[in-house]
């Protein structure tokens, strides 16, 4: 589809028409070339800065499916959430080389059963703590590796006055 960049279980895709720049294919650049990082889903550049997004949704029927035969997904599961972590650090490689020089926002989007606006905030603010945000300040620099961090579900990324502007869609409504 045109100007739709799709998860990887083809259940929704991100509605990049206002963007100044849009890309998907980390992943497949980092396997071609054989490095062993971890890549977000998603890379949206508008005006001001370059959103790094990672998306994760346990609400589709594939990932429902999945969970009979693993433990359903929990964001704040310690694993996981190193995951997410390293995503962000891993894919500021591929930004660099784009030569893409604005704030970095990075975004998990992020629906599981019994998701709520409170454990969002909670993992929002423990990503802070594992984030630059910090080091960045340490070392006082001018040099900024991130500007904000958001976790937000679907709905909260849609109605958001910044990223709605590239909505999530479902891609069975589009066809």
């Amino acid at each position: 589809m045109e100007n739709i960049l799709t998860d990887e279980n083809g259940d929704y895709g991100l509605e990049y028409t206002n963007a100044v720049w849009a890309s998907d294919r980390m992943h497949q650049d980092y396997h071609d070339s054989k490095v062993p990082l971890s890549d977000a889903d998603f890379l949206l550049e508008d005006t001001t800065s370059i959103m790094v997004i990672e998306y994760k949704n346990a609400n589709t029927r594939k990932a429902r499916d999945a969970g009979f035969k693993t433990p359903p997904f929990n964001p704040m599961d310690d694993r996981k959430f190193a995951s997410i972590i390293r995503k962000f650090y891993d894919s500021l490689h591929y930004i660099h080389l784009l030569g893409k020089n604005k704030p970095v926002k990075y975004i998990y989007v992020v629906e599981t059963p019994n998701g709520d606006e409170t454990m969002r905030k909670r993992l929002r603010d423990k990503m802070k703590t594992l984030l630059p945000f910090e080091l960045q300040k340490k070392m006082n620099m001018g040099v900024m590796l991130i500007d904000k961090v958001d976790v937000l579900s679907l709905e909260e990324w849609n109605k958001h006055d910044e990223y709605g502007k590239y909505p999530f869609v479902k891609i069975e409504q589009r066809e």
